[in-house]
């Protein structure tokens, strides 16, 4: 057993789509989050930039004595190797798990993937379906807009400005018979209520967040490290900007006032 804490790192708020998870099925253990909301977004960044990002995202987190890092970020998944980031300790991006999960769930083998412009014109998730299911037809699209709708709190099912910018995002992929869509961005699920409502109810929606939580939970297992304390788990957040505005949206993706266990810190220190 281990009562070090689980790393999640994005660019934003995002990534509580996964720490929402893992307080539902680890309740026990102890995360630090770090969002790095002041150089939002990483996916109309370069590659460079990206796994600089990344890398120092990273080193903040492993100074808090942790025991697996989630890159809870779809753009730092899709076009980095994560694999090469981090050998000593667990680690997981968030592509991998959703890809297999939409591989299990589609019945016609055809599969939407929605993410940042970074992770689409990466191709990654494509590839990696292609891997598991050579016959798959994957449909990708950029919805570049989603991350600072989100961000800015435009969620709400019947805001008029989400709806009509989903609506010119998915139909692209309504016109296919998609039976699967991947949210390959963490920040997506908060506009889940509208991507569905647009899809339909026989379209499945994977959370690309969610399913690295229960790889995580796997992995922990795996090798020994699950918290085994009857003793409730806990949050700790860190950001590169705005405290007030994380705390306001953190409320959204988890449902409950994180006001108190936010900090603001200079990422480049």
């Amino acid at each position: 057993m281990s009562d070090l804490a689980i790393g999640v790192f994005d660019s934003g708020v995002g990534g509580l789509t996964a720490v929402k998870e893992l307080n539902n099925i680890l309740p026990n253990e102890n995360i630090i989050y770090f969002g790095d909301t002041a150089r939002l977004p990483y996916g109309s960044r370069s590659k460079d930039t990206i796994l600089r990002f990344a890398k120092e995202d990273i080193d903040f987190l492993r100074q808090h004595g942790i025991k697996m890092i989630i890159a809870a970020c779809g753009t730092v998944s899709s076009i980095i190797n994560t694999m090469t980031l981090i050998e000593d300790i667990p680690f997981t991006g968030v592509l991998l798990p959703a890809v297999q999960a939409a591989c299990s769930s589609t019945l016609n083998g055809k599969i939407g993937v929605i993410g940042t412009q970074a992770t689409i014109k990466s191709g990654s998730y494509g590839r990696a379906i292609k891997t598991i299911r050579p016959n798959s037809f994957v449909l990708g699209k950029a919805c570049p807009l989603f991350v600072p709708l989100v961000e800015n709190g435009y969620t709400d099912r019947e805001n008029k400005i989400a709806k009509m910018v989903a609506e010119e995002y998915l139909e692209p992929l309504k016109k296919e018979d998609i039976d699967t869509l991947i949210l390959g961005c963490t920040h997506y699920p908060l506009l889940k209520d509208i991507i569905s409502d647009i899809m339909g109810d026989d379209v499945t929606l994977i959370s690309s967040g969610e399913e690295a939580a229960k790889f995580t939970q796997l992995s922990l297992l795996e090798q020994n490290l699950l918290n085994t304390s009857d003793k409730l788990g806990e949050n700790i957040f860190y950001v590169s900007d705005s405290v007030e505005m994380f705390e306001e949206n953190a409320r959204k993706f988890l449902n409950d006032d994180v006001k108190g266990n936010v900090f603001k810190v200079d990422i480049n220190c």
